[in-house]
């Protein structure tokens, strides 16, 4: 029986700017960006879990909203490029809650290196795991959007370019 891993994720937008949580590289080259996240915990519900990872990563308390995306990573459909666990990523979209200062946790992760507020028209200019920043764009503009995106997907339409 095969394990999939449950993630749930905050997309959290104000004055044309989204929420996102700064990463080191794991090969130091550089920087990339995540929308605040993480997988859910033993009797933990997706709601739950995008409070607690919303507050673990960017010290914020957050009102949950409806699902903007589901991101689906299968292994094999994806030559295995982010390890051999079938994840499945739920993304909220979210509101700060009156007073709620995003900084830097006390004690981040390793690679965790900021919290930031990035204008929605430089999604393009950084590096987005997963590389949904089209996906949020037509989301926050309007447009019709992939509320349901598979990895592989992904990859098909960066080797078109």
């Amino acid at each position: 029986m095969e394990k999939i891993r449950l993630r749930a994720c905050a997309l959290i937008i104000e004055n044309g700017a989204i929420l996102l949580v700064e990463f080191n590289n794991d090969n130091g080259d550089g920087v990339h960006y995540n929308l605040p996240a993480g997988g859910l915990e033993p009797g933990e519900t997706l709601i739950e879990a995008v409070k607690r990872e919303a507050k673990e990563e960017a010290c914020v308390e957050i009102e949950v909203g409806p699902v903007a995306f589901v991101y689906e990573y299968q292994p094999t459909k994806s030559n295995y490029i982010y390890g051999d666990t079938h994840s499945v990523g739920v993304t909220f979209e979210c509101k700060l809650k009156t007073g709620s200062n995003p900084q830097l946790p006390e004690s981040p992760d390793p690679q965790q290196i900021g919290v930031k507020w990035l204008p929605i028209s430089e999604l393009y200019s950084i590096q987005l795991y997963p590389e949904i920043n089209q996906d949020i764009i037509d989301y926050y503009n309007g447009r019709n959007y992939r509320n349901y995106v598979e990895e592989h997907e992904i990859q098909e339409s960066k080797s078109l370019h």
